[in-house]
């Protein structure tokens, strides 16, 4: 199946490792595989959970935002797909 773009990071808490995620299309739910990727960032991360306003959340869709635990360093702007 191929990747279809869903959205962009749009703030990154480097302290604690988490990504704010706007969807533009579509919709993320809790255990997909997300692409990443910008530049020479490149990387796929399951969504192990998402949060709105510090609750948990089982998916969001199109136009809404959420934090997400990332492994590794992202950058407001990087695209996402899924």
């Amino acid at each position: 199946m191929e990747e279809q773009p869903i959205g962009k990071v749009t703030h990154y808490f480097d302290r604690i490792g988490v990504a704010v995620i706007k969807v533009d299309e579509g919709e993320v739910n809790v255990g997909d595989l997300l692409h990443f990727t910008h530049g020479d960032r490149d990387f796929y991360q399951k969504v192990n959970s998402l949060e709105v306003e510090k609750k948990p959340v089982d998916k969001i869709k199109t136009g809404e935002e959420a934090g997400l635990k990332v492994d590794m360093e992202v950058k407001p702007g990087d695209a996402i797909f899924k």
